[in-house]
């Protein structure tokens, strides 16, 4: 971690540490995990969080930042405590013990090294939860190819494809690339999706896209370039629970609303259009703040 190079970022921290030093880590975060929120979450896809929910870590810190995420409140890194890998392992017991179907790491991709050797603890200490790896879709290549054989499903957004529109919202203009590349290993990895009897999936992989308020165009090249390239075998979550969040209409105004029922109506006929039937779609009535957890410092 000194001089770190892990995510696209590439910005060269020494994460080893803390103070100074640390403030020029895009993610914000040091080596030392740092966690937000470990609980059953109900609020998934039906497959991923089923009747008993997903058993849910939530990270510090976050490599992309978009300026519309619903969880800022950590993912600049100042929210969570600080724990080891191997009292993350024992929190993923814990969350078997409360009966989670899985154990679902949301935006984890900066302590890939540590969150691998908490993985093998708890598999050697006889964990039987399958690993769901939540992220951002802003990964190398590289990241995804060192969790080979631990994850076993994939829970990737797809945010863009236009690069003006990723540079503008997340300061990533490399962004459709990076995603294209992260989602095909994901594939390669666990694209032959099985689920149990109950529905709940074991091996898969999952791409989200959120339809931002006044950006159909580019949700509709997202979704022709999913379905283009795969087709109905990796299934799609096409969202329409975007929320403004506060302060957001005075840098972003086109931001301040949420999305329209006809803009996603557009869109969902736009992908019926393209044979897309490998999906799960939302009722507009869920774009609500009760769906955004409460965090602990």
């Amino acid at each position: 971690m000194s001089l770190c190079n892990l995510c696209p970022r590439k910005c060269n921290t020494d994460r080893d540490g803390d103070g100074e030093a640390l403030k020029k880590a895009y993610c914000g975060v040091s080596k030392k995990i740092k966690i937000a929120r470990a609980e059953l979450h109900f609020w998934e896809e039906p497959c991923i969080s089923g009747v008993e929910g997903s058993g849910t870590v939530f990270f510090s810190g976050c490599s992309l930042r978009c300026v519309y995420c619903q969880n800022k409140k950590i993912s600049d890194g100042r929210v969570g405590r600080l724990i080891s890998e191997d009292e993350l392992a024992d929190i993923y017991f814990g969350l078997q013990e409360k009966g989670a179907n899985n154990i679902n790491l949301v935006t984890g991709d900066h302590y890939i090294p540590e969150i691998i050797k908490s993985i093998k603890t708890a598999k050697d200490m006889g964990l039987k939860l399958p690993f769901v790896f939540n992220c951002s879709g802003y990964e190398t290549v590289q990241q995804i190819r060192a969790l080979d054989g631990l994850i076993d499903v994939y829970l990737p957004d797809f945010k863009y494809m236009d690069s003006d529109l990723a540079l503008k919202y997340s300061d990533a203009a490399d962004y459709p690339e990076r995603a294209k590349a992260s989602v095909a290993e994901m594939i390669r990895q666990c694209g032959e999706e099985r689920l149990d009897k109950r529905g709940i999936m074991k091996r898969g992989v999952i791409v989200r896209h959120l339809l931002l308020p006044g950006n159909v165009l580019n949700s509709k090249k997202v979704l022709r370039y999913l379905y283009e390239t795969y087709g109905n075998q990796i299934k799609l979550s096409i969202m329409a629970q975007y929320t403004p969040m506060e302060g957001i209409a005075e840098k972003y105004p086109e931001l301040s609303r949420r999305v329209r029922k006809s803009e996603y109506d557009r869109l969902i006929d736009y992908a019926l259009g393209l044979g897309v039937t490998n999906s799960y779609i939302q009722d507009l009535t869920t774009a609500k703040e009760s769906f955004i957890p409460e965090f602990n410092s």
